[in-house]
């Protein structure tokens, strides 16, 4: 072979090589696919995904389905392939890595960001519907948080109610770290404290050597004090293993749907998604495409989307998926009204942009 065809071969290998290389090197992205769907009025692994005890209960039929969105672990590094693969599929949705995983941020701290998500909206999901229905909501001081390796740690537990700052009565997490800080590092602050746990009901005293803060002379125990909701009886929600606020919406309607004689669904398959506050304003999520198609999937024919998503949700609306636009809880139970009612035409619906 000559000497010239011989480098021109070589030269075409090696960029044909390189070409190969890239397109397998991995790239900074994420990839977002429809995960499960949860009925919130049925149950799951054998267990009530909402159960309500102390107060009576109506049957509910029907479905109220909460979405789910898969998404790669901190730590997958898709090949740019992939990432154009999915940027090419309807159901997959491709974001930079960052964006749901924030640089510095570990898969562990990931899952436990969501898991304390998960339960704040559980907290507010409840309250919604409480106050809907007219039931009284109280708060109490609690431990929001222990600091790992701080002198809280195996003396305190996330969930334990503060009742007491060494004799002080408290009430507001405000008040707190002024009593902490009475002291000088390394001398003693006595909690009195009742056990998150309900079959220890007892008030119990939990001294705790203080230690110098990090950023200044002053005394810390290494706990964040925070509040929690006490409702007049017993809710609990037995969904494991998932995480994130966007549940809130259909685990306050779920809740509600069990406390009233009204069937809310009329035995319709609802789904839906929408963060709620303690006022039951509905707030925005993401991955809402991904979850409209999971909705579809599992044979929903209704689906809440928060007002603030309906413009991303209606570009790829699956057939024989009705988006209805909701931006409180009061504005979902008209809905269902309307649904049971078979009044398709009166929803208020979501228009693409």
């Amino acid at each position: 072979m000559p000497r010239r065809s011989a480098t021109m071969l070589a030269a075409t290998l090696t960029l044909i090589a390189l070409l190969c290389v890239s397109v397998l090197l991995p790239v900074p992205y994420t990839q977002l696919s429809p995960g499960p769907t949860y009925n919130t009025l049925g149950v799951q692994s054998g267990t009530p995904v909402i159960s309500i005890s102390g107060q009576q209960t109506y049957p509910t039929s029907g479905h109220l389905n909460m979405t789910t969105v898969q998404v790669t672990g901190a730590n997958y590094q898709p090949s740019l392939v992939s990432v154009v693969v999915g940027w090419l599929r309807d159901d997959q949705l491709v974001v930079p890595h960052d964006t749901l995983y924030p640089k510095g941020q570990t898969e562990q701290q990931s899952e436990q960001q969501n898991a304390e998500e998960f339960a704040s909206s559980q907290d507010s999901a409840k309250t919604a519907a409480l106050n809907q229905l007219g039931y009284p909501v109280g708060t109490k001081l609690i431990v929001a948080s222990v600091v790992a390796g701080g002198p809280s740690e195996g003396r305190l537990h996330a969930g334990d109610e503060i009742i007491a700052v060494d004799g002080t009565k408290v009430t507001d997490p405000t008040q707190v770290a002024p009593l902490v800080t009475k002291h000088k590092p390394g001398e003693t602050v006595v909690f009195t404290v009742r056990s998150k746990d309900p079959t220890d009901a007892l008030e119990k005293q939990v001294p705790i050597t203080t230690t110098k803060a990090p950023d200044s002379d002053r005394a810390m125990v290494g706990i964040v004090p925070g509040t929690t909701h006490t409702f007049p009886f017993t809710i609990d929600i037995g969904l494991q293993d998932v995480g994130g606020p966007s549940a809130g919406l259909m685990f306050a309607l779920g809740i509600v749907d069990k406390l009233t004689p009204t069937d809310l669904t009329g035995g319709k398959f609802v789904a839906g998604t929408g963060t709620i506050d303690d006022h039951g304003k509905v707030g925005p999520i993401g991955g809402i495409s991904m979850k409209v198609i999971a909705a579809r999937e599992a044979g929903a024919r209704y689906f809440f989307t928060p007002s603030e998503n309906c413009a991303e949700a209606g570009k790829n609306t699956p057939d024989g998926l009705r988006l209805i636009k909701v931006d409180t809880l009061d504005d979902a139970l008209k809905a269902l009204g309307q649904v049971r009612a078979g009044q398709d035409s009166a929803l208020p619906s979501c228009q693409a942009s």
